[in-house]
């Protein structure tokens, strides 16, 4: 979507949903700042082969529909595989100590423009250039990471997409609450060599004492701890809290039968959970967030400088909810949870 030249603007994007805590995923942009301004195409796809590295965490199984989104909304931008546009991939499969070596790959390569996905990549990606552009599809605190100095001036080579916000931790708490009765405590599984999970902690713990719950940080760094991690919730706590980094995310379907076999009621933070058997995910539409990215790396590559791009942040997500799960926990959804779901699993 384009704008005329000048005109300022709030919101790019505004998809409807059925509302609630739940919808498509609306992106805020700060007023007055442009990003289809005549700088931004400066030069013609047509005219030029561009190099672009992604780099991954996860694993090419990990969210297939929203990276099929960005390579589709690139190509609609005027950047096609094979034609104008030059791809390296690299995935680091949950092992975030690869990170470095993956990124310094791509840089010693001499590409024109870095994505990355979630925090520890994006992390990489800083501490291994501060020349080539970055485009952050998905990451969670960018000023707290110490990605970005603002997200409406990120000031350096780096920008994107944030999947962030500050009430996120407290909405979490809210959904397990409504559905589990009489909740006393919270267990959040995570891996606390994550600088997403260090920074959002503080937010985590200040919004469980407004809402009277204890929570229990549950640690796992490696993939052979969930057994016992599962367990150790079990004993302490009536639901968890599952807080998705590389690790987690690289094995969806183990983390959510582990819960169940443990008959523990959890939520997880992206949607790949719920279809992997998770009880309930409420977090940013990573599709839409994705898509997003593609005009970013647009952008870049007719001119356009990251420092002068915002970062954009959601103000709505969504929230889905597996009816399966709930029947093998013998948990009955109520109907606030229902009439706030964008996606009911059946």
């Amino acid at each position: 979507m384009s704008v005329p030249n000048g005109a300022p603007f709030v919101s790019l994007l505004h998809a409807r949903g059925r509302g609630g805590v739940g919808a498509a995923l609306s992106l805020a942009l700060f007023a007055g700042v442009i990003l289809d301004g005549p700088r931004a195409y400066a030069a013609d796809p047509a005219q030029k082969v561009a190099r672009l590295a992604y780099v991954d965490p996860y694993s090419p199984s990990s969210t297939p529909a929203a990276t099929s989104a960005f390579w589709a909304r690139l190509q609609e931008l005027g950047w096609v595989r094979g034609q104008n546009l030059i791809v390296e991939t690299r995935w680091a499969e949950g092992r975030i100590d690869r990170l470095p070596a993956l990124m310094a790959e791509v840089v010693a390569n001499k590409v024109d423009v870095i994505v990355t996905r979630g925090t520890p990549a994006t992390i990489a990606a800083k501490n291994a250039t501060s020349t080539i552009p970055v485009v952050f599809a998905s990451m969670g605190d960018p000023v707290g990471s110490g990605v970005a100095t603002s997200l409406a001036k990120p000031g350096g080579n780096l920008t994107g997409l944030s999947s962030e916000s500050s009430d996120l931790g407290g909405k979490w708490l809210e959904i397990l609450q409504e559905a589990v009765p009489r909740l006393s405590a919270v267990a959040v599984v995570s891996n606390p060599d994550s600088a997403y999970v260090r920074n959002i902690r503080k937010r985590l713990e200040s919004a469980a004492k407004t809402r009277g719950l204890k929570l229990l940080f549950v640690e796992v760094r490696e993939l052979g701890a969930l057994p016992a991690a599962f367990q150790q919730a079990r004993r302490q706590a009536q639901a968890a809290l599952v807080l998705a980094d590389p690790l987690m995310f690289s094995q969806p379907e183990k983390v959510t039968k582990l819960a169940a076999r443990n008959g523990l009621p959890a939520v997880y933070t992206f949607r790949a959970f719920a279809d992997s058997g998770g009880l309930m995910t409420y977090g940013a539409d990573t599709t839409t967030l994705f898509q997003r990215a593609a005009h970013y790396v647009d952008k870049i590559l007719r001119g356009a400088k990251p420092a002068e791009l915002p970062i954009e942040q959601p103000t709505q997500f969504k929230l889905i909810v597996n009816l399966k799960a709930a029947k093998a926990l013998g948990l009955t959804f109520p109907e606030s949870i229902l009439l706030r779901a964008d996606e009911v699993i059946r």
